[in-house]
């Protein structure tokens, strides 16, 4: 199985691609749309801006392939924190449009009005709340966590690509699933065991 992990100069590859080892995969580590054309799996990883995500996927030239592969070819890919985020229509970090794959937008966490404002950005474990049918969750009980550290989440987000949501101060999109689309706002690769299983069966889906 090769999986590529693509480089946009944003973050958590090389962690990333360790986890992806570890679990029994061939990965690697590529910003080369012809790595990116011959991949089994993609996994679209990031921490950062989205604004600069965007413009570094354009400038390596990688909107093209990637839009083909995920797109045409249904190549399963898995975004991970902001690769999650680029994956929705628009972001409100940059006034910016995404990739457009899913819908959903990407805003931040707001709690200007709350009684109780909670941190921003939320960094640390949470636990999910997974909708059945969920093939990537499907082995998540109610008390396992999961690591988090993110300003941004999805919102006005379709039902029906909805895989899991998490509380913190509202609640939040923190996976989805939709054919060969795969995300998760939390980091697996940072997530332990839990995380790994994650990862595995991403690998091994259909």
């Amino acid at each position: 199985m090769d999986v590529v992990v693509v480089d946009y100069g944003m973050g958590n590859l090389r962690s990333v691609h360790k986890a992806l080892e570890r679990v029994g995969c061939n990965a690697s580590i590529s910003s080369d749309p012809a790595a990116i054309s011959t991949a089994s799996r993609l996994v679209l990883p990031g921490v950062g801006h989205f604004a600069k995500g965007m413009a570094n996927l354009d400038s390596r030239g990688l909107l093209g392939v990637l839009n083909q592969r995920v797109l045409e070819a249904q190549v399963p890919v898995l975004g991970i924190c902001l690769g999650l985020q680029l994956m929705s229509r628009h972001s409100e970090e940059g006034d910016c449009n995404g990739l457009g794959w899913i819908d959903a937008d990407t805003v931040k966490f707001d709690f200007s009005t709350s009684s109780k404002p909670l941190r921003v950005p939320h960094i640390g474990w949470n636990t999910l709340n997974v909708d059945s049918g969920s093939s990537l969750l499907s082995t998540v009980a109610g008390h396992d966590s999961f690591y988090f550290t993110h300003s941004f989440h999805l919102a006005r987000c379709a039902a029906e690509i909805r895989a899991a949501t998490t509380t913190y101060g509202e609640s939040f999109v923190s996976a989805i699933q939709a054919g060969n689309l795969f995300g998760t706002q939390f980091h697996p690769e940072k997530s332990h065991k839990r995380g790994l299983d994650l990862l595995r069966r991403f690998v091994e889906a259909d």
